[in-house]
């Protein structure tokens, strides 16, 4: 994979955010470096997601996010007002921290739990 300074400001918005959107990256990667196409940015997340540097998270709702914790099967804590987003460590166990009660031949290797609830910050908001 070639190193240019947008992929090296895309990896550092990623490692610098809370689980940013394309969007977020690619505004934060242009504050650094100057112009850099959304469809750049798609292009280098994509490359940074099959070498394995970063995971994409799709939690069903909102865009795609990225984070460079990989390889320890964590899961994650949304937020359903702001959209928050929050690492949380395995459940039980070692990974896939969860086993389904029929794998119907699968090995299974990862499993992806994403708690949902409010923020402190929003359930602050509330009162």
């Amino acid at each position: 994979m070639r190193v240019t300074s947008a992929r090296l400001a895309i990896l550092d918005a990623v490692r610098g955010g809370q689980h940013p959107s394309a969007d977020e990256i690619a505004r934060l990667a242009r504050e650094r470096v100057g112009h850099v196409t959304l469809q750049a940015v798609y292009e280098a997340l994509g490359a940074f997601t099959e070498a394995g540097l970063l995971r994409k998270i799709d939690l069903g709702s909102g865009p795609a996010r990225y984070e460079d914790r990989v390889g320890d099967n964590h899961h994650h804590l949304a937020c359903r007002r702001c959209g928050t987003v929050a690492d949380v460590d395995c459940v039980v166990g070692a990974a896939p921290c969860l086993e389904p009660t029929e794998s119907y031949g699968f090995a299974i290797d990862e499993a992806q739990v994403t708690f949902w609830g409010m923020c402190p910050r929003c359930q602050a908001a509330e009162t």
